[in-house]
């Protein structure tokens, strides 16, 4: 007689973006009746798995529990399908470091001021900093023209300058941050136009 058997969860993924991380998977089909998911955690330092607040949800994604959003631990993670008395096998992630394994978005764009020769930004993270946390901005910059030159700078302030720009005259810019050894996402263009002197 074959014994019950249950899929394990497909396409298991940590999610992480800003430090905002989760674990999500595809949900597992059944003829009848509705699947549970239950997922554990361990850390490098202390490898025994743990509870989550995930025990036997319906959804097919879990937000990782506050005591692990270190961004500098390693975190495993485990989910498995169950029905009634029924369990499917445990799918593991392999070690998940958030300081090396999430996604930056753009910096933040909170102001631009237009001098005759000039953009002065004020930026800020994609995230909340930490205590100690340096950040290098990179800045591409380039005349709104037919075929224009881009040009770059760097800088580690949240204050930005483009100088040496043309007065009256379109620019565009984009900004990513970097991050330790994360670089993040080019943000979307802005343009705006220098003053008159």
């Amino acid at each position: 007689e074959l014994s019950p058997h249950l899929p394990a969860p497909e396409n298991v993924e940590i999610y992480s973006y800003n430090f905002h991380s989760l674990l999500r998977w595809s949900p597992v089909s059944v003829e009848t009746g509705s699947v549970l998911y239950t997922v554990h955690y361990k850390t490098g330092a202390f490898p025994v798995w743990n509870e989550t607040n995930c025990t036997r949800i319906p959804q097919t994604q879990c937000r990782f529990p506050l005591e692990i959003q270190k961004r500098r631990w390693t975190v495993h993670l485990r989910v498995r399908a169950e029905l009634g008395q029924v369990l499917s096998d445990w799918v593991d992630t392999g070690p998940f470091v958030a300081e090396r394994d999430t996604t930056l978005g753009p910096p933040k764009v909170n102001r631009v001021s237009a001098n005759s020769d000039s953009l002065l930004l004020s930026v800020t993270p994609p995230f909340t900093p930490e205590p100690g946390d340096s950040f290098r901005y990179h800045v591409f910059y380039w005349e709104n023209t037919t075929s224009p030159t881009k040009k770059d700078q760097e800088a580690q302030k949240t204050l930005l300058q483009i100088g040496k720009l043309k007065e009256s005259t379109l620019y565009c810019f984009s900004l990513r941050v970097e991050f330790g050894d994360l670089l993040g996402q080019q943000s979307v263009p802005q343009c705006h136009r220098t003053a008159i002197s």
